[in-house]
């Protein structure tokens, strides 16, 4: 059959007739009118000569044929999609949309994008700060940076960069006292509560037992819903924090932090780029990936100096 004689809008409202099997619900899908679904469907029946349901007082029933065709239907629309996606891509392929935390964001990928730039000076860089999961297709994102154990389903996905948890406080807070770790509980304790859900994640409670430190009562305490915030607080000289080693790398370069104790824990969370496969036919996204990697080898060099 030539391509030019497919009926695309039939055959589109036949997909949604059969995912939903309620032609009312493929019509609010496809933003017309159950009328003009059931048209359309009459009309791929006579143009197929093939009977496509079986209509029921109560239900629709997909025949045989029908259930065969529904995976490739499926995935030539899915193939449409992504075609549309590239010549879309080629209008704008100026501009790449990164979905990351707002910690990674602020303390780690934002300081950096100087370099990005330098190497595309004409690139346009959307940065959306947020810890929810992204929906590539709802929220129209290119690129996602997300912190966990990579299984996302359905998504490339590769590991960046992975952490180590260490205290970490301002130069002077310190001052005059032995560094060791029963110097803490002399200090306000500030707390990291975006890793409440992470059991990966060490926090005080689990440092200080390790270390072999007690705690008394009453100790204060400062917390905080980002890690960023945490970091800035400790900058600020507010008390100790325990510091991602990613996050916190460019204060301890520049001598805004110190880790007085010198012992770091591994966690099993790390950094993952993540995007749809499709997305990585795309130059621009293949050359921010390429980039993160250079600057990462940048980032352990740092931390381990």
């Amino acid at each position: 059959m030539k391509r030019s004689l497919l009926p695309l809008n039939a055959l589109r409202a036949f997909d949604a007739a059969a995912r939903h099997m309620s032609f009312k619900l493929a019509a609010d899908d496809l933003s017309v009118t159950p009328a003009a679904i059931s048209q359309q469907i009459r009309s791929l029946e006579d143009f197929l000569g093939v009977e496509l349901f079986r209509r029921t007082n109560r239900a629709l029933i997909l025949t045989e044929a029908a259930q065969l065709s529904l995976l490739p239907l499926k995935e030539g629309f899915e193939r449409l999609e992504a075609a549309v996606d590239i010549l879309t891509d080629s209008k704008s392929s100026n501009v790449l949309k990164v979905s990351v935390s707002p910690s990674f964001a602020s303390k780690w990928l934002v300081p950096r994008l100087a370099s990005y730039y330098l190497r595309r000076p004409d690139a346009i860089v959307k940065i959306s700060a947020t810890m929810q999961v992204t929906d590539f297709q709802a929220d129209d994102m290119d690129i996602a940076i997300r912190y966990g154990l990579g299984d996302y389903e359905g998504l490339h996905s590769e590991e960046i960069l992975r952490e180590t948890i260490f205290p970490v406080c301002a130069p002077t807070l310190l001052e005059g006292e032995a560094a060791t770790p029963c110097a803490v509980v002399e200090h306000t304790l500030i707390h990291d509560d975006s890793t409440v859900e992470d059991q990966s994640s060490m926090n005080w409670a689990m440092w200080l037992k390790a270390a072999g430190v007690k705690v008394p009562d009453g100790m204060p305490a400062l917390h905080f819903n980002t890690h960023a915030l945490a970091i800035e607080a400790a900058v600020a000289g507010r008390g100790i924090a325990l510091a991602r080693s990613a996050i916190a790398a460019e204060d301890l370069k520049a001598g805004r932090l110190i880790k007085p104790f010198g012992e770091e824990v591994p966690i099993n969370f790390a950094h993952h780029i993540v995007c749809p496969k499709e997305k990585l036919k795309s130059e621009r996204v293949q050359d921010f990936i390429e980039w993160m990697w250079e600057e990462v080898e940048k980032t352990d060099a740092e931390i381990t100096t």
